[in-house]
């Protein structure tokens, strides 16, 4: 230990507690991706830190988006998707996504397996078919079978304590 912590503060994730909880669960650091799916509605898009990679064999991924969301239906139903991991200099689009899921007029968007739209410029991409889908608590957990990944080098964008940031490339 480097002696840089100082007090402790123990509580019970109950409502009483529920800013504390998301506060403390902030405090791991995370990359930040945006995911595509198509839907209804046409390409649809949203910010996600809950991205994970789950086994090697198979190739599987597995994100959580939140039920509370106005888009959880239409991702929780896609056939297929893409989790892009974005570049430092990518905090706009994250931002983008964050707000409005249905504005694709972006630069540079192709499409994909399902016609998922693909965006450019990120660090890594995986497109993804749906493996499974399991329920968790006020998410669900999503997990992709990955069919093609694409790849760039570069920073990446982080997110921490409520955040953006930046991980170096070593």
């Amino acid at each position: 230990m480097d002696g840089s912590f100082m007090s402790e503060h123990s509580f019970s994730p109950d409502a009483e507690h529920a800013r504390a909880f998301r506060d403390a669960l902030g405090r791991f650091a995370t990359g930040v991706t945006v995911v595509t799916a198509q839907s209804d509605k046409g390409p649809l898009g949203i910010t996600a830190n809950s991205f994970a990679s789950l086994s090697l064999d198979p190739p599987l991924v597995m994100w959580a988006p939140g039920k509370f969301s106005r888009r959880f239906d239409a991702f929780a139903e896609a056939e297929y998707f893409a989790i892009h991991v974005l570049a430092a200099g990518q905090m706009g689009l994250a931002q983008h996504f964050a707000k409005d899921g249905l504005n694709f007029n972006l630069p540079d968007v192709t499409t994909g397996f399902g016609d998922v739209p693909l965006l450019a410029g990120c660090l890594a991409r995986f497109e993804c078919r749906r493996h499974a889908i399991y329920p968790a608590g006020d998410h669900a957990i999503v997990v992709g079978e990955v069919l093609r990944v694409s790849t760039s080098t570069g920073a990446g964008l982080s997110f921490f304590a409520g955040h953006y940031g930046t991980i170096d490339a070593p």
